[in-house]
């Protein structure tokens, strides 16, 4: 509807595809926000499911980054009226097992994990080609998995109170 209205009505639209948003305020859930619960459930020692053999590689980026790309579409609106963007880590991606591993490493225990069928339809690789955003929008992800990961962990470990209060865990 975005990129019709644009066409239709001549609204400044912009299609942003993301992919799997990470940082700091995010109360993750087991299917929605991996990344955050991941990290949420090793702070507090909670087992992680693990679907399939981990190998699973998903494309990763920091909310930074993402705020970056919005700034960048917003400063050259006139120009990609109409456009639709993959938005995510492109060279920054990790497999399940890989983030199990940065996290165990971060908080320095052993991540309790219990692995499960493969579900129907998992994608086994999935990478956002980020290459007509860096064209158009003059944007790249630049938050590496590492220190991405470690920003989150630390924010989640300073605020471990407002997982309690929010419910989460």
């Amino acid at each position: 509807y975005f990129v019709d209205y644009a066409k239709i009505f001549g609204l400044k639209t912009v299609v942003f595809r993301q992919s799997c948003i990470y940082g700091e305020h995010q109360y993750g859930i087991e299917d929605q926000g991996w990344v955050a619960w991941f990290t949420i459930a090793a702070l507090f020692d909670k087992e992680i499911t693990i679907y399939g053999d981990g190998k699973q590689v998903r494309d990763v980026l920091y909310i930074g980054d993402l705020v970056d790309a919005y700034w960048n579409a917003l400063q050259r609106k006139e120009a990609i009226a109409g456009q639709v963007f993959n938005i995510g880590g492109g060279k920054y991606q990790m497999s399940l097992n890989e983030l199990i591993k940065h996290l165990s490493k971060f908080f320095d225990k052993k991540i309790s994990c219990v692995v499960e069928k493969t579900r129907p339809g998992d994608q086994k690789v999935y990478i956002s080609d980020v290459r007509k955003a860096e064209q158009y929008l003059g944007w790249t992800p630049i938050t590496n998995v590492e220190s991405g990961v470690e920003t989150l962990s630390k924010w989640a470990e300073e605020n471990r109170h407002l997982f309690r209060q929010a419910g989460v865990i």
